[in-house]
């Protein structure tokens, strides 16, 4: 689980009592990606975290990402904004806590905002981050892992699958998170040449919409 902003490994006695609440410290992370190095470079390979915390892995997963999208396509604003956000769409959490959830996607908001912004300058759309905003909308969520449902709502926990096509269009589809669990148990589990094996009980199709039009609305359902 992530560790919070002032560097400790807990918020309070209380969440700890009741809900095992224990942040991971930067050290532990870094030596536990390392270990999937190579995945953690690659812009589409997909990460899972099911107590997500705050974002401490998946923070630290897609500053490598964008690392990656910034040496290669620096030079290219449209094509860095494409592979960044194909790079957010392939980063999931899931936190039995609502405030982490929601800590999390603003986290990682801003270490994309930071990379677009020193970068792009002026240049930055604000479509762009719309787009990455939805996408850390649908991707982050609050839930319990453990049975796959809200907490509250106790509804179960949808994921979408974001396929991009033909240079320019996003494909969404949304699975359960609990078929994605019974598929396999493994934190980075959606592999760019089979994801199919993973994403089955599909629930929901939608039309391909562009990259940048992800924020606009949740109209595009077929």
């Amino acid at each position: 689980m992530e560790k919070n902003k002032n560097n400790s490994q807990v918020k309070s006695k209380k969440r700890v009592s009741d809900h095992g609440e224990v942040f991971t410290n930067e050290r532990e992370v870094n030596a536990m990606l390392d270990l999937v190095k190579q995945e953690t470079e690659r812009i589409e390979s997909t990460f899972l975290e099911p107590a997500c915390g705050n974002g401490n892995f998946l923070a630290e997963v897609l500053r490598r990402k964008l690392k990656v999208v910034t040496d290669r396509y620096k030079k290219s604003q449209f094509e860095w904004e494409r592979y960044a956000v194909i790079a957010i769409s392939s980063i999931y959490g899931v936190d039995i806590l609502e405030d982490n959830a929601q800590e999390c996607r603003e986290r990682l908001f801003n270490i994309f905002n930071e990379y677009y912004q020193k970068l792009f300058k002026q240049e930055c759309k604000e479509e762009c981050k719309r787009s990455v905003k939805y996408l850390l909308h649908r991707n982050v969520l609050w839930g319990d892992a453990l049975d796959f449902t809200n907490p509250v709502t106790k509804k179960p926990i949808i994921f979408s699958e974001w396929k991009p096509i033909n240079g320019t269009l996003i494909k969404r589809k949304d699975y359960m998170f609990q078929f994605l669990v019974e598929k396999s148990m493994q934190l980075t589990f959606f592999d760019e040449n089979n994801s199919a094996q993973y994403f089955d009980q599909e629930i929901q199709d939608y039309k391909p919409i562009h990259f940048l039009k992800l924020g606009d609305d949740d109209t595009n359902e077929l």
